[in-house]
């Protein structure tokens, strides 16, 4: 009977440590308003968090399909990577989740669709930003004044739709971001002079049929051409959710936040 109860302790323990692991509540909701509009973002504080030192910060953009106002969605690829006590113990860094609204897209990318149903993305080399870029724009403003953030360690990355922003966010900012990464998505290659101060690593499934993975490679060509720091890793069998063995990249948190 004792045996039974200690292995049914020990499966209890098992569990409830898990879920702790993975607990996103333990991002704090925040909103930033701007007039009329509010831009949903999460905040993950290090383990320990001492607000007399500095830490590095990331910025996570997700995809098309977390858009909303609910703020929660955001999480919903990439949260439970970095709330991990592993991840926090090892990585001490402030996590940022911004939420884009439903009617706007981090990037002014024109998309269309073919005769078949196709997604076609156009890529713009400039144009105006999108009410949400400008409110993330913002919000990277207003966490930098707030936060005590270390200043050459600022980093951002993304999927997908946030992929396409991240690109867009660095050339926007030329300079603040030291890392970035980009998880299918694309840009237009005439920016990447403006990325150059960057280091880039590039995730891209080559079975994508929804952002074509020729976008990817033809970013990481125009980056090494301006003497980029880039990597670019394609997975040979993923489709679009390439995020996955991205993030299940042994090295990836080790390049972001310490440059190995």
């Amino acid at each position: 009977m004792m045996y039974k109860q200690l292995i049914a302790f020990t499966l209890f323990l098992f569990v409830y440590l898990g879920v702790q692991a993975q607990d996103l509540t333990l991002y704090q909701k925040r909103w930033l308003v701007q007039g009329a509009d509010t831009l949903p973002y999460r905040v993950l504080l290090p383990l320990n968090y001492d607000s007399s030192r500095t830490y590095p910060i990331l910025f996570f953009l997700h995809g098309a399909g977390e858009r909303g106002n609910d703020n929660e969605k955001q999480l919903t690829h990439g949260g439970k990577l970095f709330v991990q006590e592993g991840v926090r113990r090892d990585y001490p860094a402030i996590i940022i989740f911004p939420q884009c609204a439903t009617t706007s897209y981090w990037s002014n990318v024109v998309r269309l669709h073919n005769a078949s149903g196709k997604r076609i993305f156009h890529f713009r080399e400039e144009g105006a930003p999108t009410r949400a870029m400008l409110l993330l724009q913002q919000l990277v403003a207003y966490v930098l004044q707030t936060y005590p953030v270390q200043k050459d360690a600022v980093y951002v990355g993304g999927l997908s739709m946030g992929a396409m922003g991240t690109y867009e966010l660095v050339r926007r900012q030329p300079g603040l971001f030291r890392r970035a990464f980009a998880i299918c998505g694309g840009a237009d290659p005439a920016t990447a002079k403006k990325l150059r101060k960057t280091d880039w690593w590039i995730f891209h499934g080559l079975k994508d049929d929804v952002v074509e993975p020729a976008f990817s490679q033809a970013m990481a060509e125009a980056l090494k051409k301006r003497r980029a720091d880039v990597r670019l890793t394609l997975y040979p069998n993923a489709n679009h959710n390439s995020w996955d063995p991205a993030f299940a990249e042994p090295g990836l948190l080790d390049w972001l936040f310490r440059g190995k």
